[in-house]
């Protein structure tokens, strides 16, 4: 597949702070690429050093093979920390005077209000905007001219739950269309659902980096039920595929090594006597593996 970005040892520093820390990923063509980290990761710094609004301390980034000149970001579009628009325009005015900007011939500027979910209020002014209907009219005007490649931090900021799902269907949709798209949030639960990719930061360092569904292979987790938990608990703790314990609504919830079956389990579980009232898998969990991935990885 075509590299649409390369970054190779990136690095920055803001005073004391080491934001970047030799920071290398490959983005291809097609993709729908996360990066997840908590914040002070570098998310929002790594993707203000390649959109060129911040300048590294070390360290090269590549656009479509080509270098990183102002024409190559004309095929970029972007939604970059807070958005900023004129207050006493309407949504459309804005958005042409966005597209004067970028120098973009036919924006088809209803046509992406429409997508972002703000057509309705075209002629509005922004300043009668809502949060989440600033956080619209931003994405709207990413999509102008139709860029090959999408760079969204943090999308779905200031959005309730239905506006959240619809940035997740406009994700996929202009994924669907051979756009790629790169986006940082902190929602691991959206990620899951719309990304192809995904890099793990911490403190600045990549701990994680390739296709979500890799992320999730490994480990199974089990929900068991027991009308005697302290035993149930006692046993699992002796079987050598079992990682870790917790519970949650009465169940013990168990995460068991790769190579080991659930049938294994329940058939331990079984001839040392214990009760099973519950058995079943829990599907895989981006938030879990991320949050170990923090707690044990550096």
């Amino acid at each position: 597949m075509k590299n649409i970005l390369n970054i190779s040892g990136l690095a920055k520093r803001y005073h004391n702070v080491e934001a970047l820390k030799g920071l290398n990923l490959e983005i291809q063509k097609g993709q729908v690429y996360g990066l997840l980290g908590p914040n002070g990761s570098g998310k929002t710094t790594t993707l203000g050093i390649v959109l060129g609004v911040i300048l590294p301390n070390n360290g090269t980034y590549n656009w479509f093979g080509m270098g990183t000149g102002s024409s190559l970001r004309k095929r970029i579009g972007a939604l970059l920390e807070k958005p900023n628009f004129y207050p006493h325009l309407t949504a459309r005015n804005n958005l042409k005077l966005a597209a004067d900007i970028k120098e973009i011939d036919k924006p088809a500027i209803d046509e992406k209000l429409e997508l972002a979910g703000v057509l309705q209020y075209a002629n509005r002014k922004y300043f009668t905007f809502s949060t989440g209907m600033k956080q619209r009219l931003a994405i709207a005007s990413a999509m102008l001219g139709n860029p090959e490649v999408l760079v969204l931090d943090e999308p779905t900021n200031g959005l309730d739950p239905e506006g959240i799902a619809d940035v997740r269907k406009l994700i996929q949709h202009t994924a669907n269309n051979d756009t790629t798209i790169i986006l940082a949030s902190h929602l691991l639960d959206e990620v899951q659902k719309v990304c192809s990719h995904v890099a793990v930061l911490k403190s600045g360092r990549k701990i994680f980096n390739g296709a979500v569904s890799d992320l999730l292979l490994g480990t199974e987790r089990l929900e068991v039920g027991s009308d005697d938990i302290r035993l149930l608990k006692q046993v699992l703790l002796e079987h050598p595929a079992v990682k870790s314990l917790d519970e949650e609504g009465g169940l013990v919830l168990t995460e068991i090594s790769e190579g080991y079956k659930a049938g294994e389990i329940s058939a331990f579980l079984i001839k040392k006597g214990v009760n099973i009232t519950h058995f079943s898998k829990r599907a895989g969990s981006l938030e879990a593996e991320f949050l170990a991935m923090l707690t044990t990885k550096e």
